[in-house]
């Protein structure tokens, strides 16, 4: 049961499931059960907990390579991501992931491809090549993504990325109900003279800026067209928006609230609104969205924003992989929408009398 791997002596001291039975006084076997999760229905609760506080007290470890062996798994799990030096958002999916794995006694092996789709297909040859349990392919902006050849030969989950062929399951954002949640903070504030700033042509954009208009069609509130600014994600982008939007315009004519596409558009706003003498948020409220770290908290304002969910799509990728690999089934290839949490700071205000 236990395997020669752990029987034996390794002659540095290190202790045996062996060891373990002779302090417990238990049989080798019922070490095995335990140590193998095969204890429920063996073994009673108290001899278990026996088993337990004499491995602890040895300091006994089973070997992952002879249980991977036994299990003909690897207790390894590979990720590939696109873009996991340059993202400020690549810490947190990692963590989340890798914090999962290792509950669930597994290692994660991480690959950055930097977005080339051939090192993306080497990287997933290589993982699979090491016999890795499964593999997560995570993305550090949401986008449909080509589907990397191999994914489909083992159990695999995408993270804050869909497939373009519909073929795997994916965890991403909410991001149209993020645009919505974004949009309330402003109206419950009182605010009906609304702008959003920046923007890509991106699936995120597309859906933030459905959902601000859908909680704003919902109270009966009409943007301008004027008053939608794209222009990109960048400080720049909310600079330039924020001064088409006020620059020479009289405050009953202007925005009394903003939503911009992330926190470094709304920097900008903010860094524009200091500029033309613009109090925020007393004059104009700014809601972010990413809730970027090191950034969101450190401007001035400390800015209110609607957090992408990061550290959660690691984890739940991770334990939808872990699932399939415990069970057998590949998972549905369905989306899994996780929910953006709101981060109110000091950059919204009621809005201010007409």
């Amino acid at each position: 049961m236990g395997g020669a791997e752990e029987s034996r002596s390794t002659g540095t001291g290190r202790p045996t499931s062996r060891d373990v039975a002779r302090l417990a006084g238990v049989s080798h076997t019922a070490v095995s059960f335990v140590f193998n999760g095969r204890a429920e229905g063996n073994l009673s609760p108290a001899t278990q907990e026996r088993i337990r506080q004499a491995a602890a007290q040895l300091g006994y470890r089973p070997d992952p390579v002879a249980r991977g062996l036994r299990r003909r798994r690897t207790a390894v799990i590979g990720l590939v991501t696109d873009e996991i030096a340059s993202s400020p958002f690549a810490g947190r999916l990692l963590r989340g992931a890798m914090e999962t794995a290792w509950d669930s006694d597994h290692l994660v092996l991480t690959v950055d491809s930097g977005g080339d789709p051939a090192k993306e297909d080497a990287a997933v040859a290589e993982l699979l090549d090491r016999r890795v349990d499964g593999i997560i392919y995570a993305a550090m902006s949401l986008r449909r993504v080509r589907v990397p050849e191999g994914l489909h030969r083992t159990h695999s989950v995408l993270a804050n990325c869909l497939p373009e062929d519909d073929s795997l399951p994916a965890v991403v954002p909410a991001e149209r109900a993020g645009g919505r949640t974004a949009a309330r903070l402003l109206l419950d504030a009182g605010h009906r003279r609304l702008a959003v700033i920046g923007g890509l042509d991106d699936i995120a954009s597309a859906e933030r800026t459905r959902g601000f208009r859908d909680a704003l069609r919902a109270e009966g509130v009409t943007v301008p067209e004027k008053w939608i600014v794209r222009g990109g994600g960048e400080i720049s982008a909310g600079h330039a928006g924020a001064l088409r939007l006020f620059d020479g315009v009289g405050p009953d004519r202007r925005p009394t609230g903003v939503l911009c596409y992330n926190d470094r558009v709304a920097a900008g706003v903010l860094h524009a609104a200091t500029r033309l003498g613009i109090d925020v948020p007393a004059d104009l409220s700014v809601v972010g969205y990413d809730d970027q770290e090191h950034m969101a908290a450190f401007l001035t304002p400390p800015l209110t924003s609607v957090a992408l969910p990061h550290r959660a799509m690691g984890e739940a990728a991770a334990r939808l992989l872990l699932d399939a690999i415990d069970t057998g089934r590949t998972p549905s290839a369905t989306v899994r929408r996780l929910a953006c949490p709101v981060v109110s700071r000091a950059s919204v205000a009621p809005a201010p009398n007409p």
